[in-house]
């Protein structure tokens, strides 16, 4: 623990605490301080002026970063009859209806998304309270609720990811691993900063996105500066 804690020091030695830095420097630096000895992650954080406590102020959605994420993700698919095969023909790691309900029930969780066509969330409701706290709910807005599933489960293996704002209105998401060119990783922060732009809700007032951070598992935090990422 000492160690990793004395590791940690020394990275965050390399960033100014109250200095925005350009987004490809950002990268640079957090990838400088990674100090872990295995391919990190390298994530971004939005702090946003949004008030969670009202509905029109929820933000959530998804988008295709153009280099991946660094990890092939595996996908439960919920069909019937010919989407089925269309599921599995698109490479979907699990396929079925019933079976997987059950097995998910007895505590069963070896996937990272689940997709459903719209008449199967009857039935995949029932499951709410067990996948509902995990994040692994399909919903439409991520496009994990459709009749598409070729789309959805193609997408969801070229690095789609997920995004949501937690209550304090943060949002967190991988945009590579440390392992990735400088180039691709500011390109999916590129991505992923647009549709947040985007998702801008109407009743949100004062300074949207209040500040972004580029951080890896268990690095340092580096501040960008928004101006730097903007088209």
């Amino acid at each position: 623990m000492a160690k990793t804690g004395k590791k940690l020091q020394e990275a965050a030695k390399l960033i100014d605490r109250s200095k925005l830095y350009d987004a490809k420097e950002a990268i640079e630096l957090a990838k400088k301080a990674s100090t872990v000895n295995f391919d990190a992650t390298v994530e971004v954080a939005f702090r946003l002026g949004i008030d969670t406590r009202k509905n029109d102020q929820q933000i959530r959605g998804a988008v295709v970063l153009p280099n991946g994420t660094g990890k092939t993700q595996s996908v439960l698919v919920f069909a019937k009859g010919e989407k089925l095969k269309e599921a599995e023909a698109a490479g979907a790691d699990f396929v079925g209806d019933a079976e997987y309900i059950q097995k998910i029930q007895q505590g069963w969780f070896d996937f990272d998304v689940i997709v459903a066509t719209p008449d199967m969330m009857g039935e995949v409701g029932k499951l709410g309270r067990v996948l509902g706290p995990k994040g692994l709910m399909p919903n439409p807005k991520t496009g994990t609720v459709t009749f598409d599933v070729t789309k959805a489960v193609q997408e969801i293996k070229a690095g789609k990811v997920e995004y949501r704002a937690d209550k304090s209105g943060i949002i967190h998401a991988p945009i590579g691993k440390v392992s990735f060119e400088d180039s691709q990783l500011a390109e999916n922060l590129e991505a992923i900063y647009d549709v947040v732009v985007k998702a801008k809700p109407s009743a949100a007032k004062g300074t949207y996105i209040k500040s972004l951070n580029v951080t890896t598992t268990m690095g340092p935090a580096v501040k960008v500066d928004t101006n730097s990422v903007a088209k």
